[in-house]
This record gives structure tokens, C-alpha cells and sequence, in this order.
């Protein structure tokens, strides 16, 4: 494999180095224009300044850059044009050419750095959609700034993002290398469907997953994690539609937010190349305290003594400690952090090397990057390798053409997790509560250390897959995916009607190839030769391939000075071909055999053998139009058909039509005298976006076979109902927002307040009555959800000399989701909370999505008088027979009596049992405020502080790693927190009692369910850019060294390692649980960034 992807690397490098050394100048003989550019403070010369030409319809004809003497010579076609003098840092100038020939330019100093490049994704010219200026739009649209995230080190967008745009709320699936992000735009706007917002790239939709009918693990979490396939190096800017207005534009897909991406194109001028290079050093935050040895030898004889009334059998020689009994005193004699053993510094390295440049007619940008990074957590890696390479060329005045090509290798090692749904990383989650006494390695029968790991079949713990040696696990069995993606995009635009009608067409062609491989040997489970789990071997692949159209005709006709026109129709087409294999089969000949198609034994329950073949294809067809009168009224109407294959021929087609308007308040006369005010106005939108099922072929009968055969034949039978009515999940979205600028921009605020309803919802699995001859129906529209909040973003000035720059960014929002409206039928309700370790979880109207129920912990009952049952009056309950009664669980099915350091449950209706008419709504996990802020300092253009705090406030999560640390209920270690357990009568304390195997003192409570409000300082930069004259001597355009300190401290209440965690398991039940994954790490990267 390496000897493959080495060779298309350097076969891709050259062809890299081909197309963008190779340049087309066109002659034009016109006029010659000779200048130099100086800096108007210093009165040093600018070197790579810009100078461009640009026509009365602000297109570029020519351009070239200055030397190291700021000098330059430009042919211009026509003296009526004018030129554009730019660079990094300096405010833009224009001037006119008329009869001049000579420029002597003075440049003024812009201490923002870096101009903001304003690309609306949907309204941006980039996208061949509607250019309009972001001053003018009537939807809710952010843009952030290259520079913001500049010098991040994230493995991709969304780590980059989190916290930065108000509405966008941005959480960690884990701190593993590879991991993916989980994106909510404005909430979760479905329950069975994908809230995950649609990325475009460069104008054209990226396709992010893979249908529901193949499970492929953790596929939707971390091997399409989408934005890990787009370098950060290359992006010019990000931007986010958030309201449904603007969403509605991109049809079906974009019900949940759409999240574009403008990638860094050529420019006019000598080629340039670009480095970048980062290193960065991982640490784990602090681990739970857990108990050692010798504590736990203390636990372990205490709760059995307390179950069975007898002490510890002396025959377990886990517990022997015998210097006799050599083997198992070695074995079992030892003071082990198995945390710590799993865990290892983390390193990361990034390259990126880029080259721009171009002509008048042709230009490019090319990069190839290189990221590796290995995990704080043993056996996790992640490793990239990306090319880009974007062309532009101008055929003619009317005639221009794009071609952009993209290629990701990705290869990433996670740890081995048993079965392949989605949860927690289990290797954390033993290594937490391994026996402390048990070695990492062997020791023989005479007391000397092995090489081997200590991997016993079985101890009082259990056997695999209960339990095993981490360190082995994450040594020895391999969990590893191989992606592979390339991705052609081609455009053409066509002047049909000059200044009036222009025509685009795209075409893109994405295949996503990725593959999993996992192998869990003999030796890392201890487990006999002869058992199914040893040796066993998966192999999946998934294929993913699309074809992607977009037409569009833009219409822009001259209506006068006060009145401005657009309008666009866009034919669009994606078809997507899915195919899967899957294989898994053990007992493989050897360990070092490790592909399932290897000779096993295929008569046994690990073998597993499936395919899936699909495809499906959705056409859409947008009419969109904006008027504006007056640079004060401004008003966007468009209608939006879509067509999915996913639907039945009933509902196949539908219509979601937008509107949005824009009041520019402080261009009317009323508002002339307040000239502190430079922008003020209010927008306001209402439209709908649509939602197709994941699932392909709902609408056909699907026939399986029988299993049982008669005379030799196998029958077959309908396995499901036919869907012919089955609906689009409709979002309807309401937004209302203002944007106010003041003091010469100095203030700049955006507010939106917005109301999103989901009706229609798909949910999956309805049950129904037998007597159809089923028992469900796939996929039925039951069910109303409604998001609703608002949002505030605030970036300040608030001084600003010749030398300093102090910049303050802020951003809020608050976002509220119910569900109003759920079926009868539907099963809304999952959990059994007749067992410890287990919460309830209702779709219940007028509650959030994402709730968790359970029994309210009200502390330890310290002796037997306080086991008394009281009734609403406080009195002891009596019983037929004039006994006093005492406190029950769950009679009378299980019927157990609660003993004197047994856990206290609020009797909510007084009956002295504790059953689930005592289950009460505990919290969600949904915060009610999230957002991010921070302030820079800048100095001199040269020095620069930046210092960046997130927060999520007032949400709940369930702390999953306290329930397993704290149970005292098996053989497990314990975290430190049991030390203040109950041990006799009397005892005050809110830590229950240890109990081997008995007692229901873990139960699903409040007892484990913590806010987890934190405010994180997530990063701090600090960077230096080197001055003119060291550069000119050195022979750079730019050297800039940068300091990063990443997740530096997190303030909260939370007692688990990391208060950062989204919803956990997918589906309609899945709520925040912390299962002991890998936290976010503590990051330092030191970094350097050049030009020449």
C-alpha cells in the first residue's frame, strides 16, 4: 500500500508541477503603465503589491505584482479603464488611467491584516449564483474570515470553527485523531433524518453520507467526517446560511443549515510560493483519581461481605497475597494506573506547500499537504495527505473556464471496539475500572518479568469481551480506515447577453472510496484458540459515488440609478451510487493471517456476509430574484422545486418557496443627522426547505426468503409494505435579524431572531397492528419539532492609534427545541429503568428532543429507622397488619426492601415503593446558551495576541464514567470518590454502600446527571511578522511565526474529565453520556508561515 500511494503522489506532484508552471500571456499593445508602490508611512518600497486592471464592469483584464523595489510595468487594453493597487495589510487603491502614464503610490496602512474576502456561498459570484454585496442581503448570512483561523491548529473546518459563529453549535465526538465534529445549525431539526448541514465546496454540494441501510459503524462519525477531507491551508473564506430563506436555495439538503467553503483560486502575477509548517505537542488533561492496590483489595472483601454476609473466599488467588504462591503474588501484587498505561504523549506535524500565480488569461493555485498526528490514547493515529489544484482561464471576453481537482488520503488507527455501533472508546472505559492489583506484563512462575502482556482468559473480573488488558488490546488489535477521495469540478461561464445575461455550467464528479479493516488477535484477549472471538477478522468497504450538475442563467438588466435587478434560474442534478461489502469471520489459521478471506472456520456465529447495492438521484429547479430601490429597500422572492427518487411517484415532486426583504433604515432622511450610525437595517425571511427519508427503495415491496423449505424449495414473501405516501419532511423557518454598524464600523452587531418548524417528521419503525401481516411500517411522517431563539454576534473596535490595534469578538445565542406533536403509535419511549445503570428516555410533547428521565437521588439512607416508607403527611406507612413498612423497589415484581446505606430515591406519590410512577423528567441535553469570544492585541503590524473562550451553558449530560467508577457493584476498580462510602450505622454521606451483585444503588438518577456548563479557554496565539526590510534582505514577501496553546483551562462544575459532550448514540434516543471517551486534548503548536 505505501509503495502505491508514494507512487501517485509523485505522479500527482507532477502533474502539479505541469499545469502550473505553465502559463498563458496574452498580447496586448495598447499602452504600458510604469509606477512604483511605497508604504505612505515609511516610505519603503512594497514588494508583491498587486496592480490590476480592471474594466467599468469591475472585471479583470491584466495584472502583475511589484518587485523588491516596488516597482512595476503593466500593458493595459484600454486607457479608459482603471488600476487596482492591493496588498496584504495596506487599504486597496483605484485609480483612474486616463492620460497618465507614470504612478508614483503611496499605500496606507490597514492594521487588520487580512482583508476579508466576502464569498455568500448562495449569493456569491464564486458560486455562479446571484452576486450580491453582503451589505444587501435579506437572509441570515455569516462569513468568517481567514484570518481567524488562520493559525488553529485543527485537523479540519469544523475544530477551526467551534465557538465562532453564534448559532453554530460545535462539539467533539472524541479527542482521538480522526475523530469527526457534530454540527448543529440553529438546533436538531429532525429526529430519524440528518441534522448535519450541507457542505458545499466551491459552489458545489459535497456528498457527507451513506444511506441507513448498511451500517457501517462509525462511519457517519469519523470516516466521513466530510470537512477532515478539506485542508485548512486551502480556504479563502467560510461561510454559513443559517435562516431558511437562504438555506432554501439548495434544495433538499440544506434543510439543516448549509456550511460553504471558498477555496484559495490564482491571481495576477509572478508565481508564488506559499509554506506552512506546524508541530504540535498533545498532553491528556488530568485522569479521575482511582483507587490503587492496595484500596481496592480494601473494596472488593468489604461489598462481599456486605452481599453474602461472609468474607472473601481465600481460594481467589486475585486476592491471595501469598509470596508462597509466586505466579499469582507477582501477578497480582501491583499498584497499576491502567490509565495512564493506555496513554502517551501526542505529537502532530502538518507541511503544506502551495504555489499561485497566472496571466491575463490563465491562473492557478496548486498545494499538497501533508498531516500526521498521533494520539494521546495508544493505537490512535491520523494521517492525510492532500492535493488541490484550481485553475482559471480566460478564453475570451464572453468565455470563461474553471477546472478544480482535489485528492484526500486519509489512513486512521482507532482502537478495537467490539461490534460496530456507535459508542463509547471502550479501551478508556476498561483501562478505568481494570483491577489495579493485576500487572500490564507476565511474570513467570519463579517472579521474573516477561515481555508479554498479562492477558489472563478469565479472572473475578469476567473475560472478553467484560473485560481484558487495555494495554495489550491497544498494542496488539487494529482497527484501522483507509480513505481515498478525488474530486474534478468544472466550470464554464458564458456571457451571452455582455453586462445583461450570463450563463454557468458545472459538472462534478466525486468518489469517496473508503475502506475498514480490523483484526483482534489471540493474544491481545488471553481467550483459547478454539473460541469464535480470537482471531477474528472484518473487513468493509464503502463506495460512494456522485455526479453533480448545475445550470444557471443570471439575468441583470440595467434599470437606472436607484434601481437594481437579479434574477437566476438553476437547473441542478445529483446522483449518488452507493455500494458496500462487508465481511467478518474468526479462528483465522494464525494471528499474523488478518484478511477475513483467509481459511477459517466458517461454521460459527462470527461469520458475516453482507452487501449492499443503491442509488438514487434528486433534480431541483430554483427561480430566485432580488430587487432594490434606492440602496434602502431591498426584496428577494424565490420558488424552489425538488424531485427525489427516495419518494414514491405520489410525492415525488415539491415546492418550497422564500421570501425576505431588507429595510436599510439608515439611508433614509430621518437618520441623516446620526452620522455615528453607518449602517442600519432590518431584514426579515420566511421560506421552507424539504427533507428526503435516508433510506433508498422505501417505495418498493422488498422480497426475503423463507427460511424453512418445502419439497426442496425456499418460499419467499413480502418483508415490508409498500411507502407510495410516504411525505417530505418540511422545515419552515422564520427570521427576523438586524444589523447595525456605528462609529466608522468601529461597532459592528448582527441580531437574529428565528423560529424553525419541522413538520412532517420521519420516523422510523411505526408500529401497527398485526393484522396487516406486519408489525411496522420503515418510515411514516408522524410528528411536529419546532427550534426557536435568537442570535447575537458582536466584533468591536475599541481602540485603534498609528500603533495599536485592540479588537473584542463576542457571539451568543440561544436556542430552545420542543417537540410538539409525536404519534400514538410511534415507540416514544426506550429504557429499562428496572435496571441500575439504565435511563428513560420519552419523546414526550412539549419536552426537548434529547431528554433523559429517571429517579430523583436524594442521598444515603444512614440506618434502618431512616428506611421507614412516610406517607404524604410524613408518618410511617403501616401496613394490613399494623407492621410498619419500609421502603421497596419495584413491588411487587422485584420487590427489594432498602437496607441502611442503600441509595434514597424520591417516593414521588408517597407509597412507599419506588417503581416508574416515581420516574421524573431529570434534564436534556441541549445547552440554552452557547457561543465564544475574545480579544486581540496587535502592534506595530508586527506583534499580534489573540485569546479565544467558548462556553455552553445550562445543558445537562449523564456523567456514564461516574456510574461505572462509583457502583461498587462487581469487581471493578473504583474511582477515589468511594473512600467516603457508607461503612456502618449512622453514617452521614451521599456514597452509597458497596454491594457485590446486589442492591439497586446505581439506578438511572439524578444522582449522575450534572450540568455541564463550562467556559473554555480554547486557545491563546501569539505571532510575529517579520518587517520589510529583514525580508527584503532574506529575499521572503512574508515570514510569520506563530505560538498556539490549544484547550489551555476549563472552568466548570462537571467531576468527569471533559464537560464537552454531544449527543452520544444516533437515532431517535440518543442522548449526551459520558462514556469515558478520549477528551480534547491540551495542544501547544509552534508554527511558521512563509512567501516567496
Amino acid at each position: 500500500m505505501k509503495y502505491n500511494i508514494t507512487n501517485l503522489l509523485y505522479s500527482f506532484s507532477l502533474v502539479l508541477i505541469f499545469f502550473t508552471s505553465f502559463q498563458l500571456s496574452a498580447q496586448s499593445s495598447e499602452q504600458v503603465l510604469r509606477g512604483q508602490v511605497i508604504d505612505a508611512g515609511t516610505k519603503e518600497p512594497i514588494l508583491g503589491a498587486t496592480v490590476i486592471e480592471q474594466d467599468a464592469e469591475n472585471r479583470t483584464i491584466t495584472g502583475v505584482v511589484t518587485d523588491f523595489d516596488g516597482n512595476f510595468a503593466i500593458r493595459i487594453k484600454s486607457t479608459n479603464n482603471k488600476l487596482v493597487i492591493s496588498t496584504i495589510g495596506y487599504t486597496t487603491q483605484v485609480l483612474e488611467v486616463g492620460n497618465r502614464r507614470n504612478f508614483d503610490i503611496q499605500l496606507v496602512e490597514k492594521v487588520e491584516g487580512l482583508d476579508e474576502i466576502v464569498i455568500t456561498g448562495s449569493k456569491g459570484s464564486d458560486d455562479g449564483l446571484l452576486n450580491i454585496a453582503e451589505r444587501n442581503l435579506t437572509t441570515s448570512v455569516v462569513t468568517v474570515k481567514a484570518s481567524d483561523i488562520e493559525n488553529t491548529q485543527a485537523a479540519s473546518i469544523d475544530e477551526a470553527l467551534q465557538g465562532r459563529v453564534a448559532g453554530v453549535d460545535i462539539t467533539a465526538n472524541s479527542g482521538d485523531p480522526g475523530a469527526g465534529m457534530q454540527i448543529r445549525i440553529r438546533g436538531t431539526s429532525s429526529i430519524n433524518g440528518s441534522s448535519d448541514p450541507l457542505i458545499v465546496v466551491d459552489g458545489m454540494p459535497y456528498e457527507t453520507s451513506i444511506p441507513e441501510d448498511f451500517n457501517f459503524g462509525t462511519a457517519d462519525q469519523q470516516g466521513y467526517a466530510a470537512l477532515l477531507n478539506v485542508a485548512p491551508s486551502d480556504i479563502e473564506s467560510i461561510t454559513i446560511l443559517k435562516d431558511a430563506a437562504a438555506t432554501a436555495m439548495w434544495g433538499a439538503r440544506a434543510a439543516a443549515g448549509v456550511l460553504i467553503i471558498n477555496t484559495k483560486r490564482g491571481s495576477v502575477g509572478s508565481p508564488k510560493i506559499g509554506y506552512t509548517f506546524t508541530g504540535t505537542y498533545m498532553q491528556m488533561p488530568n485522569t479521575i483519581p482511582m483507587l490503587n492496590g492496595d484500596q481496592y483489595s480494601q473494596l472488593i472483601p468489604e461489598a462481599y461481605m456486605n452481599r453474602t454476609g461472609t468474607p472473601l473466599p481465600t481460594s481467589l488467588p486475585e486476592f491471595q497475597y501469598d509470596p508462597q504462591e509466586v505466579y499469582y503474588y507477582k501477578n497480582y501484587g501491583n499498584n497499576t494506573d491502567w490509565v495512564d498505561a493506555i496513554t502517551q504523549t501526542g505529537l502532530t506535524g502538518e507541511h503544506n506547500i502551495s504555489l499561485q500565480g497566472g496571466g491575463e488569461r490563465a491562473r492557478y493555485y496548486s498545494s499538497v499537504g501533508y498531516y500526521n498526528s498521533r494520539g494521546v490514547t495508544k493505537g490512535t493515529a491520523y494521517e492525510r495527505i492532500n492535493g488541490r489544484l484550481n485553475l482559471d482561464y480566460v478564453v475570451s471576453d464572453r468565455i470563461r473556464f474553471k477546472a478544480d481537482i482535489s485528492y484526500t488520503h486519509s489512513d486512521t488507527d482507532r482502537n478495537y471496539v467490539n461490534g460496530t455501533s456507535n459508542g463509547a472508546d471502550r479501551i478508556r472505559s476498561v483501562a478505568y475500572v481494570k483491577m489495579p492489583n493485576m500487572s500490564i506484563y507476565e511474570y513467570d512462575d519463579v517472579g521474573d518479568i516477561t515481555p508479554n502482556y498479562f492477558s489472563p482468559a478469565q479472572n473475578i473480573q469476567g473475560q472478553y469481551s467484560g473485560t481484558y488488558n487495555p494495554v495489550a488490546m491497544a498494542e496488539f488489535a487494529t482497527n484501522n480506515q483507509i480513505g481515498e477521495r478525488i474530486v474534478p469540478h468544472f466550470n464554464l461561464k458564458v456571457d451571452l447577453v455582455p453586462d445583461r445575461l450570463i450563463s454557468t455550467f458545472d459538472i462534478q464528479y466525486d468518489f469517496n472510496s473508503t475502506k475498514a479493516k480490523s483484526f483482534l488477535p489471540q493474544n491481545a484477549t488471553g481467550r483459547p484458540f478454539t473460541e469464535t472471538v480470537v482471531n477474528r477478522a472484518a473487513d468493509s468497504d464503502v463506495d460512494v459515488t456522485s455526479i453533480t450538475t448545475k445550470t444557471n442563467f443570471i439575468y441583470t438588466p440595467q434599470l437606472g440609478e436607484k434601481h437594481s435587478f437579479q434574477s437566476i434560474l438553476s437547473l441542478q442534478s445529483n446522483d449518488v451510487r452507493v455500494e458496500t461489502h462487508e465481511a467478518l469471520t474468526s479462528n483465522t489459521a494464525s494471528s499474523l493471517l488478518t484478511d477475513p478471506s483467509v481459511p477459517s472456520r466458517t461454521q460459527n456465529s462470527e461469520l458475516v456476509l453482507n452487501t449492499y447495492n443503491g442509488q438514487s438521484r434528486n433534480v431541483g429547479a430554483l427561480i430566485n430574484a432580488q430587487y432594490g430601490y434606492d440602496d434602502r429597500y431591498l426584496f428577494n422572492v424565490g420558488l424552489r422545486a425538488d424531485g427525489n427518487s427516495k419518494f414514491g411517484p405520489d410525492n415525488r415532486y415539491a415546492l418550497f418557496p422564500s421570501v425576505s426583504t431588507r429595510w436599510r433604515v439608515s439611508a433614509e432622511k430621518f437618520m441623516e443627522s446620526l452620522d455615528w450610525v453607518d449602517d442600519f437595517s432590518v431584514r426579515a425571511s420566511l421560506g421552507q426547505s424539504g427533507r428526503a427519508p435516508r433510506s433508498d427503495y422505501r417505495y418498493f415491496n422488498i422480497y426475503s426468503n423463507y427460511p424453512t423449505e418445502y419439497l426442496g424449495l425456499n418460499g419467499i414473501y413480502p418483508a415490508n409494505i409498500q411507502l407510495n405516501n410516504l411525505r417530505w419532511e418540511t422545515l419552515i423557518g422564520k427570521n427576523l435579524g438586524f444589523n447595525i454598524q456605528l462609529f466608522d464600523k468601529r461597532v459592528m452587531m448582527d441580531i437574529d431572531i428565528y423560529k424553525n418548524r419541522t413538520k412532517d417528521l420521519l420516523f422510523r419503525n411505526i408500529d401497527i397492528t398485526t393484522v396487516s401481516g406486519y408489525s411496522n411500517l420503515s418510515d411514516q411522517n408522524v410528528g411536529t419539532l419546532d427550534n426557536q431563539g435568537w442570535e447575537i454576534g458582536l466584533n468591536t473596535t475599541p481602540f485603534k492609534n498609528d500603533k495599536w490595534t485592540v479588537d473584542f469578538n463576542f457571539n451568543i445565542s440561544r436556542n430552545q427545541n420542543v417537540i410538539r406533536e409525536i404519534s400514538e403509535f410511534y415507540p416514544n419511549e426506550s429504557g429499562n429503568i428496572d435496571r441500575n445503570g439504565e435511563y428513560k428516555r420519552f419523546l414526550q410533547v412539549d419536552n426537548p428532543f434529547g431528554s433523559f428521565y429517571g429517579y430523583r437521588f436524594k442521598g444515603v439512607y444512614p440506618d434502618l429507622e431512616s428506611t421507614k416508607a412516610l406517607d404524604a403527611n410524613g408518618n410511617v406507612i403501616v401496613g394490613p397488619n399494623g407492621q410498619e413498612v419500609y421502603m421497596r423497589f419495584n413491588y411487587p415484581n422485584i420487590d427489594y426492601t432498602f437496607q441502611p446505606g442503600d441509595a434514597i430515591y424520591e417516593d414521588i406519590n408517597k407509597d412507599g415503593n419506588i417503581d416508574s410512577r416515581d420516574i421524573v423528567y431529570l434534564g436534556n441535553s441541549n445547552p440554552k446558551f452557547s457561543g465564544g469570544f475574545g480579544p486581540s492585541f496587535s502592534y506595530n503590524r508586527q506583534f499580534k495576541l489573540q485569546l479565544f473562550f467558548t462556553y455552553r451553558l445550562d445543558y445537562d449530560i449523564i456523567n456514564g464514567t461516574d456510574m461505572i467508577t462509583t457502583n461498587m457493584y462487581g469487581f471493578d476498580n473504583q474511582s477515589k470518590a468511594v473512600l467516603s462510602r457508607w461503612r456502618n450505622p449512622g453514617d452521614v454521606t451521599d456514597m452509597p454502600r458497596a454491594v457485590y451483585r446486589g442492591g439497586y444503588n446505581w439506578l438511572g438518577s439524578s444522582r449522575y446527571v450534572e450540568d455541564a456548563s463550562f467556559l473554555r479557554f480554547r486557545s491563546a496565539t501569539f505571532s510575529y511578522n517579520f518587517g520589510k526590510k529583514f525580508l527584503k534582505s532574506i529575499k521572503l514577501d512574508d515570514l510569520n511565526l506563530f505560538f498556539t496553546a490549544d484547550n489551555i483551562m476549563t472552568f466548570t462544575k462537571y467531576r468527569g474529565q471533559d464537560p464537552e459532550v454531544g449527543r452520544g448514540a444516533p437515532g431517535v434516543f440518543g442522548i449526551s453520556i459520558d462514556n469515558s471517551r478520549t477528551p480534547p486534548t491540551r495542544r501547544f503548536t509552534l508554527g511558521l508561515r512563509t512567501r516567496f
